[in-house]
C-alpha cells in the first residue's frame, strides 16, 4: 500500500505577517500610514518597527505598491490585442507617432542642452580671457 504524503499547511508568525504584508500592499500606501500611527499609539515600538520597515523595503518613497505596480487598470495590457482589427490598428499607429514625438522631442532636448552647454562654456571662456588681461603685468620699457 502506498500513503499519501501530508503536507500541513505552514504557519506561524511569519505567514501571519507576510499575509498582513500583502492585506496592507493590495491597499495602498495609506493602509501602510494607517497601521504605523496605529502602531504609535499602541505601542510605540510597534510604529517605530513598521516605520523602519516602510523606508527599508521603500514602501515609503514610491509611487506604486508592488502589487499595483506589476498590474494594469483593468487587468488589461498596452500591447494586447482588442479584437477589433481597425481599432488595434489605430492604436498601433498612434503609439508609433507617439513614439516619434517622443524621440524628436529627446533630441530636441539634447541640442537644446548643448547650446546652453556651449554658451555657458563661451561665457566662461570669455569671462577667464578678461580676468587674465587684468592679472598680466604690464612691462615699463
Amino acid at each position: 500500500m502506498y500513503s499519501t504524503p501530508s503536507y500541513s499547511q505552514p504557519s506561524g508568525p511569519m505567514v501571519w505577517l507576510r499575509r498582513t504584508e500583502a492585506w496592507l500592499d493590495a491597499r495602498g500606501k495609506g493602509a501602510w500610514i494607517v497601521a504605523m500611527i496605529a502602531g504609535f499609539i499602541l505601542v510605540w515600538p510597534v510604529g517605530l518597527a513598521l516605520l523602519a520597515y516602510m523606508i527599508w523595503s521603500k514602501r515609503m518613497f514610491s509611487r506604486n505598491t508592488p502589487i499595483r505596480a506589476m498590474s494594469r487598470p483593468f487587468g488589461g495590457s498596452v500591447m494586447q490585442s482588442s479584437g477589433n482589427r481597425a481599432f488595434d490598428a489605430y492604436k498601433e499607429e498612434t503609439l508609433r507617432r507617439l513614439q516619434e514625438e517622443q524621440d524628436s522631442f529627446n533630441d530636441f532636448l539634447g541640442r537644446l542642452r548643448d547650446a546652453k552647454d556651449k554658451a555657458e562654456f563661451d561665457q566662461f571662456m570669455a569671462d577667464r580671457k578678461g580676468d587674465t588681461a587684468v592679472q598680466e603685468p604690464r612691462s615699463d620699457s
